[in-house]
């Protein structure tokens, strides 16, 4: 029996993507991308997914007055598609500590930044790698971990170091961590985990 991942999205989904692409390579030999969900009816995400063939829906953050309703609509949907393992990729909404404790071990992220580096509430995007730039690392990179109550909190799965260079924009920093360390690592991660998963150890 295949590991069901459902993938949640808010935005472009370069990260599905690498998934996407990695499963296509044949080397999610233990599960399988089951469900997209993205907080965002706009999120290119939707298209990526449709271009692969795989399933997607949109539950709208903004049609939600609060994080509860939201929530509730989000795991009616993951138990609809009985998901074993959620992939957050570029995911914007942080999730509460009564959801996730619904799914211990079971939530992973992927974050731009070597964790404990540039992390907790307030970091994401662009702001991770222009406080990166603003403190003078020479090193920086990308973190998979699982999801707890704490933002970027939980225990970290794997990460990958990128050097920054002199002369680094935010943007062009943000860009060399992706192709570098979140594209590769966060795939790798899904596969690990789905193993473990599949063998029940986890």
């Amino acid at each position: 029996m295949l590991t069901r991942v459902a993938v949640l999205v808010s935005g472009g989904g370069t990260n599905l993507q690498a998934i996407i692409d990695f499963a296509k390579a044949g080397k999610l030999k233990d599960g399988e991308i089951v469900a997209v969900i993205a907080s965002n009816s706009k999120a290119y995400a939707l298209q990526r997914a449709e271009n692969a063939g795989i399933y997607h829906t949109v539950i709208d953050r903004k049609s939600f007055p609060s994080l509860k309703g939201f929530e509730e609509a989000l795991l009616k949907e993951l138990e609809r598609v009985e998901a074993d393992l959620i992939v957050l990729a570029g995911f914007m909404t942080v999730l509460s500590a009564d959801f996730v404790s619904r799914y211990p071990q079971r939530i992973i992220n992927v974050h731009p930044s070597l964790i404990p580096s540039f992390c907790g509430d307030g970091f994401y995007g662009l702001k991770v790698h222009e406080a990166a730039l603003a403190y003078g690392v020479k090193l920086t990179g990308a973190t998979v971990h699982y999801v707890n109550e704490v933002t970027d909190g939980g225990k970290i799965i794997m990460q990958k170091a990128v050097k920054v260079h002199d002369g680094d924009t935010p943007e062009v920093l943000q860009k060399r961590v992706m192709e570098q360390a979140e594209w590769k690592i966060l795939p790798q991660a899904v596969q690990k985990i789905c193993k473990k998963i599949k063998e029940n150890r986890l």
